[in-house]
């Protein structure tokens, strides 16, 4: 329910959240978000700017029965397609079409840092020992306001409209201590990689991180996730969900290289208006003079004119 008021808040998609009941007792769950936006279409999507979504039951059958009705209401509001945004395989059944083109990556959190550090692959492992002599700290106080800052510095160089501000205190305030921020500065206490993370049965999960043009050379972003590593396990948690990627991206290659389990997402899609499977990504071509201009912005600029993009391509 969380994200039912984050996203309610912050993006004013309109949420149509579905539940099974039998006999007074809560059997299953379908979170929907309508988003309706000229350039990007009109959808039902469970569940927008999270890895995962889809519906969960106490039998098949009922999670049939509330993907039914997700489509029936996708038809009675005339959208372009629903989206479910499975994490494992399912048997499809016209009209969802599967499309995996996302990766999830995770591992198990060994027992000690050094243990934690073997762990990953050979010419990652170095890269972090190299981080660790750069004279870079660490703190895990909560502080979204940094956190979104750097954030917002790194996918303006990738070119991507960055999220509203608001959407880093609406996660904290919904989530609690389970919602937090690792902030590395550099030798001079200047921020130089941000990570806003969740902690979720036995699990962390980093969301939403980056580093500022410092970053590359300090090797901070390694140095980040490795410290997240560590300080997730002294919390008691047991895996690691780096989360997803387009495959081929450059995001994509980087989790690669830490050495971790790789995960198809099975995400789904039934068509209703549209003849064809969206493609939002930034690889599609039709966008690259798009993100080309976009990094040439000015980074105050873009951050005025990203959240109103933004929001549709959660």
């Amino acid at each position: 329910m969380g994200w039912y008021h984050v996203i309610s808040a912050v993006f004013n998609h309109k949420p149509h959240y579905m539940v099974a009941e039998c006999h007074g007792k809560i059997v299953g769950v379908l979170p929907l978000f309508e988003q309706k936006s000229r350039m990007f279409g009109h959808a039902l999507i469970s569940t927008p700017f999270c890895v995962y979504g889809g519906a969960i039951a106490d039998t098949l059958e009922l999670k049939n029965q509330l993907e039914h009705a997700a489509l029936e209401l996708g038809q009675s509001l005339n959208v372009d397609y629903v989206e479910l945004r499975d994490k494992t395989p399912t048997e499809d059944k016209s009209p969802w079409v599967t499309h995996c083109r996302h990766s999830t990556f995770s591992s198990t959190l060994a027992e000690t840092p050094e243990e934690i550090l073997t762990n990953v692959k050979r010419k990652q492992r170095a890269v972090i020992r190299h981080s660790l002599t750069n004279h870079l700290s660490w703190d895990s106080s909560d502080n979204p306001s940094v956190c979104y800052d750097i954030y917002a510095q790194s996918v303006h160089n990738l070119g991507t409209p960055v999220f509203n501000k608001k959407l880093f205190d609406a996660l904290k305030q919904a989530f609690g201590e389970r919602c937090e921020t690792l902030i590395i500065r550099d030798e001079n206490g200047e921020p130089v990689s941000a990570v806003l993370s969740f902690y979720y049965k036995e699990t962390v999960l980093p969301y939403y991180g980056g580093g500022t043009h410092a970053a590359r050379d300090l090797k901070s972003n390694d140095f980040m996730y490795y410290q997240l590593m560590c300080l997730a396990k002294e919390r008691g948690m047991k895996v690691f969900d780096f989360g997803r990627s387009k495959v081929d991206s450059g995001a994509y290659h980087y989790k690669k290289h830490w050495g971790m389990d790789e995960e198809k997402l099975h995400y789904r899609i039934a068509l209703v208006k549209a003849k064809e499977l969206p493609n939002l990504s930034p690889n599609n071509p039709k966008y690259r003079l798009f993100i080309d201009l976009w990094k040439k912005m000015p980074l105050g600029l873009s951050r005025q004119i990203g959240p109103q993009i933004s929001k549709f391509l959660g």
